[in-house]
């Protein structure tokens, strides 16, 4: 029993799927929590979806992969800042032409340079043939993020809560503004050759989504939500080696039933709780 469950983990390909499953949870976890407190949910998404022109220019002009992708998400992320500020379109409609516009753009690019990069790689990842020199990289932006996360949690969540609160105590909100949409593009580089383009968007908001429903307190929804990624990542990279599928994927199913469960046994938790305080009067 023990050596079937330990099966994975003779093989090098599996090693290295988990390991970077486990680099890529922390940043995007810590980063969830934000996006989600913050409503940024389709923001995640559109640049998710934005980065693809990037990495198929990059692939053109022959630089590495994470260069145009950060390009790209940033372009995103202005272009909508930008719209927002000087029209009268609300900005969920401004993102959803945004990264579908840009989406777009890099379907007709790949399809234009019949690229050898093959799309599937791209749009949900490549996690069982990640390279050390990939998980060098994962790794450097993880710990980049984890640090300044580390540093400025206190500002970002000022921020997130009420911007006028934080410009009033001095903060610089255009630089917290754009300092966390720099984050969540390098996040996304970061998930780009684990989970690829479509499928990050679930590493960026389940993890907060699921740690704010079982607790209100920031601190403990970071740590909830950093332990619930890195379970949910690993345990559908494993998970995919006796179900034969790919790993990202599982790892997104996982996340799902998770959240469904979590999100029915609080709903029921929070009824029987109304239901005893209601009972609580009349028993007196």
């Amino acid at each position: 029993m023990l050596t079937t469950l330990l099966e994975p983990f003779q093989f090098s390909f599996m090693v290295n799927a988990m390991l970077v499953a486990t680099i890529v949870a922390i940043p995007c976890a810590l980063l969830s929590v934000f996006l989600v407190l913050k409503g940024w949910a389709l923001m995640g998404d559109a640049m998710s979806h934005a980065v693809f022109p990037g990495v198929v220019v990059a692939y053109i002009a022959g630089i590495p992969f994470a260069i145009g992708a950060f390009v790209a998400g940033l372009f995103c992320a202005i272009a909508t800042g930008y719209l927002d500020d000087n029209s009268r379109i609300k900005r969920d409609t401004i993102m959803g032409i945004v990264f579908s516009g840009m989406f777009g753009a890099g379907l007709v690019l790949y399809v234009a340079i019949q690229s050898e990069v093959h799309l599937d790689h791209i749009l949900f990842g490549d996690m069982l043939g990640i390279s050390a020199s990939d998980i060098g990289q994962t790794s450097a932006i993880a710990l980049v993020i984890a640090l300044i996360i580390g540093l400025k949690w206190r500002d970002f969540l000022l921020h997130a809560f009420d911007p006028h609160q934080a410009k009033a105590s001095g903060l610089r909100c255009g630089l917290l503004h754009y300092g966390l949409l720099c984050m969540i593009a390098l996040t996304i580089v970061a998930t780009l050759k684990a989970v690829g383009i479509i499928l990050s968007i679930s590493l960026l908001i389940a993890p907060g989504a699921i740690a704010l429903l079982l607790t209100r307190r920031f601190i403990s929804a970071l740590l909830l939500a950093v332990g619930i990624a890195l379970s949910c990542s690993l345990g559908g990279v494993w998970l995919s080696f006796y179900l034969d599928s790919a790993p990202a994927p599982t790892i997104v199913v996982l996340f799902t039933a998770l959240f469904i469960i979590t999100f029915v046994w609080t709903s029921v938790r929070d009824n029987q709780t109304q239901a005893m305080s209601a009972e609580a009067p009349e028993r007196r």
